[in-house]
């Protein structure tokens, strides 16, 4: 971290203030270094940070059978939860590109739901760890409380989450129209609340957030002339949402300010 120890100083001191459980990795694309870590073996749940690895996993299915991203799949009313785009419209049949298009840029759960059973959970599991997600996993589908109160929750690690991001940068999983479809769903991101917060500048972000009561983080790649590099600030057993996301927020811009050169003061 050579370089870097004053905004590692202001990145720690952020998080001390805060009686938050923190992990966090930043990782330099240019020099494929990682410059900034926080507990970033250790195990956490996903929350919606599970559907990246289910975004490359998907495309990659699509890949190996020949299928295209324009098939329609059925919505059966057991994949339909609260709180979607899809659900809210009383769709039952969507393409593909469209589930997943809806499954990123809004997190929708109804379009998650139909995806993993399209592909399954044992052949989503199996790529990811065939793709090197040592420690990532889907045990239950998204809104599935009964599962998830028998202990069987989504997971996944920081290093994890920037292995899957530096393989999504650099294209080396799919084809290359794949790969400039995933990184162009990303970069379509609405949730914007968190590693974007206080941002002043348009700054080309392809990222994915994952929210629960207790659980707020958001990860991806951040794309600039000077630098790109990958983000991930992950946050468990906080107790309040806003908090956690103006801390990730914070974090971000300090990173941002510091490998961008900006000389905009501290925050």
């Amino acid at each position: 971290m050579k370089g870097h120890e004053h905004a590692n100083e202001a990145i720690h001191r952020l998080i001390e203030e805060e009686p938050f459980n923190v992990k966090l990795i930043v990782k330099d694309l240019d020099q494929d270094e990682v410059i900034f870590e926080r507990g970033i073996r250790d195990v956490f749940s996903s929350a919606s940070l599970i559907k990246v690895p289910i975004l490359i996993a998907v495309l990659d299915y699509l890949e190996q059978k020949d299928l295209s991203l324009h098939q329609e799949l059925p919505i059966s009313k057991e994949n339909c939860v609260d709180f979607s785009v899809l659900t809210e419209q009383g769709i039952t049949a969507s393409s593909l590109y469209e589930l997943l298009t809806w499954m990123i840029i809004t997190s929708d759960n109804t379009a998650t739901n139909v995806l993993i059973d399209f592909v399954g959970m044992d052949n989503l599991n199996r790529y990811f760890k065939k793709i090197g997600l040592t420690e990532t996993s889907v045990n239950r589908k998204m809104m599935d409380f009964i599962r998830l109160e028998k202990g069987m929750d989504n997971v996944t690690t920081a290093k994890d989450m920037a292995t899957l991001f530096t393989h999504i940068y650099r294209r080396t999983l799919l084809s290359e129209t794949y790969s400039e479809l995933a990184i162009t769903i990303l970069s379509r991101q609405r949730v914007q609340d968190s590693l974007k917060r206080y941002l002043v500048e348009e700054v080309k972000m392809a990222h994915k957030t994952g929210s629960l009561d207790t659980v707020e983080h958001d990860v991806g790649i951040v794309f600039h002339p000077s630098k790109d590099y990958v983000i991930g600030v992950f946050i468990a057993n906080h107790t309040n949402n806003e908090r956690a996301k103006q801390l990730i927020g914070r974090i971000s811009k300090t990173v941002y300010l510091h490998l961008t050169e900006k000389k905009e003061g501290v925050i």
